[in-house]
């Protein structure tokens, strides 16, 4: 497979996959606008050739499809594979060694080889200013990288076998960084660097970091991959591209020979600067905040670099098909890592990490009649105990019990909910932790609740399929449109405080129980535009969890405490938006005008002037 990215970019190019912007493209919002529009129109990778203000070409939507990142890995995609199956389940090769022999010689062959001559990634020593200086949205603090491979080793245990490499965005410009010496480094909870940055602090030293940008896209898709325990990102990479991830050392920092770029620094203790903001893949901005400052030591290129960059906005973007990919890959180590679960999705349409679905098992009690989520809460405690899957806020678990469940269909597996689940029994909240931290529906950075909300056992209620009589006549609360089976929007007034909200949502709930009880109706929403939530099932499930915090925005219909237990009979969950949200994001309109030269007036994706 491809030794470089320029091997790869030929190839895709040969066989239909990318086409090349020839004209001077502006790298302040017109090209993250041009990618935005050729990937919505499921087109191909973008390779502009003449980037304002740089000599260094850039690509993007390289991964825009799975089937075009299926065809980058296609030589290579069975075989890393078997190997990861291998990872999780290795009783399989004890039972038959001779089949898997092949999966053990591509493992052996992928360990990362250490290379000290002729590295054209240093052919040139150049600064931060002479690279692609992109900006993605028009409240964005400066430009960022966003395909990095962040490279850090463990300062207790140095060397590349205890390193980590991951994507964590990369601040180039902006706020009060001093352009060519300091950059930003914005990283999350539950990352690997921050081990290594919390080990090199107590020691007193600096955390020597390498950011490779480029090189053969399997160190990319290398950097985002969630891998089982003892299996590095660099042996990945070495199996995705079928040759061994070649590094050597420069000044003390490690260096990817067959990356682009390298960019080298040091993050010292209790140095922080502003990061951001940066339209993020929530679909909003994650706002300015102190995030590490790497000083900059070295800045390297190849002599013909190229720039790989991508866009995150409101899903689906080019980073869903990257989860898509990675499911494909990995999807089968969620069973092995938790006893009885049968499927866990992220729904990327909710941003990923406010929404998980999940299916398990409910085996403890098959002698009862009734029964009642058990083992589905052990499951569900061990899913947001498990790496990222820990920053999810609502989790929706159901027993696959009378028929098979998917969790992609949303609307399916939803209904299935909806239908058996007891609300007064099956809520199960955690309060004052800790969420994803680009999700600002919560009480601060990093910080909010979760809910489980589980249902297993027998049918329990028909749904609605028309908005019930009693919820269209309601006062304040008006424009009321069905979502799905079971599920109603309601419109209200503007969000001022969680003070007045409260008072807001009592009123609601006193209205629907004097008119009797509402079986058929579990869940309402309470937005800010029924018409728009309701149009679509991706409108609800970006809307409805991505702007409510559940332990402050979940209210109910008869609701009670019990022994400090929380149940109802109808669900609400307010879903405005409220004055500590951050922004959505919104597309600057003289851009989109300026970038319509790129494509002829209601042209097809096959009529783009660019191709």
């Amino acid at each position: 497979m491809y030794r470089n990215l320029e091997e790869c970019i030929l190839d895709l190019e040969k066989n239909g996959h990318l086409i090349r912007v020839k004209e001077e493209v502006d790298p302040h919002l017109e090209m993250a606008a041009i990618h935005m529009r050729v990937f919505e129109a499921g087109g191909p990778a973008l390779l502009f050739e003449n980037v304002k203000g740089s000599k260094f070409r850039a690509v993007s939507n390289l991964f825009g499809t799975v089937e075009r990142s299926k065809f980058i890995f296609r030589n290579t995609w069975d075989a890393t594979k078997n190997v990861i199956s291998l990872r999780n389940d290795p009783i399989k090769a004890l039972k038959s060694p001779f089949a898997h022999l092949n999966s053990g010689l591509t493992g052996l062959k992928a360990l990362p080889s250490k290379k000290s001559n002729g590295l054209p990634v240093t052919t040139l020593e150049i600064n931060i200013s002479d690279l692609p200086l992109i900006k993605h949205w028009p409240d964005d603090g400066g430009a960022f990288v966003t395909l990095p491979q962040v490279y850090t080793e463990d300062p207790e245990k140095p060397g590349i076998m205890n390193a980590n490499l991951g994507m964590y965005r990369v601040q180039l410009s902006g706020n009060e960084y001093e352009m060519d010496q300091e950059i930003g480094l914005h990283y999350q909870i539950h990352r690997g660097i921050g081990v290594h940055q919390h080990k090199a602090n107590k020691l007193g030293k600096p955390l020597k970091v390498s950011i490779f940008i480029g090189g053969p896209p399997a160190h990319t898709l290398a950097a985002v991959m969630p891998l089982p325990e003892g299996l590095s990102e660099m042996t990945m990479a070495g199996m995705l591209s079928g040759h061994r991830f070649r590094y050597s050392y420069e000044d003390g920092y490690c260096i990817s020979n067959d990356a682009d770029f390298v960019i080298t620094g040091e993050i010292h203790p209790g140095e922080t600067k502003p990061e951001g903001p940066f339209g993020d893949h929530l679909g909003y901005y994650s706002l300015t905040h102190l995030f590490p400052l790497m000083k900059v030591h070295k800045v390297y290129a190849k002599q013909d670099a190229i720039w790989p960059f991508t866009v995150v906005g409101r899903p689906p973007q080019e980073d869903t098909a990257f989860g898509d990919l990675i499911h494909q890959l990995t999807g089968g180590a969620i069973k092995q890592e938790i006893p009885g679960v049968k499927e866990v999705h992220a729904v990327d349409a909710a941003g990923v990490h406010p929404l998980l679905f999940a299916i398990g098992s409910e085996r403890y009690t098959p002698y009862q009649k009734v029964k009642q989520p058990a083992e589905l809460l052990t499951i569900a405690n061990r899913i947001l105990g498990t790496g990222q899957l820990s920053l999810a806020k609502y989790l929706f678990i159901a027993a696959e019990e009378e028929k098979p469940l998917d969790t992609h269909k949303e609307i399916d597996f939803l209904t299935y909910i909806l239908e058996r689940i007891d609300l007064r029994r099956d809520i199960h909240f955690q309060t004052n932790t800790t969420i994803d931290t680009l999700d600002y529906s919560g009480t601060g950075l990093n910080t909010g609740s979760k809910v489980v909300i589980a249902a297993c056992g027998e049918k329990k209620r028909e749904l609605c399929t028309e908005v019930p009589k009693t919820l269209k006549e309601l006062r304040d609360f008006s424009k009321a449109q069905m979502i799905m089976p079971g599920m109603v929007a309601l419109e209200a007034t503007k969000f001022s405080s969680y003070e007045n909200a409260v008072q807001e949502m009592n009123k609601l709930c006193d209205a629907v129980q004097s008119k009797g009880s509402l079986p058929s109706c579990p869940l309402i929403i309470v937005c800010d535009d029924s018409k728009f939530l309701s149009e679509s099932i991706s409108n609800f499930l970006w809307v409805t969890f991505t702007r409510s915090n559940p332990s402050h925005d979940m209210h109910g219909v008869n609701s009670f405490y019990e022994n400090k237990h929380w149940g109802c009979d109808n669900l609400i969950i307010d879903a405005r938006t409220k004055p500590h949200h951050a922004p959505p994001l919104i597309p600057d309109p003289d851009v989109e005008q300026n970038i319509e030269r790129f494509f002829a007036k209601g042209a097809s994706l096959e009529e783009i002037k660019i191709i």
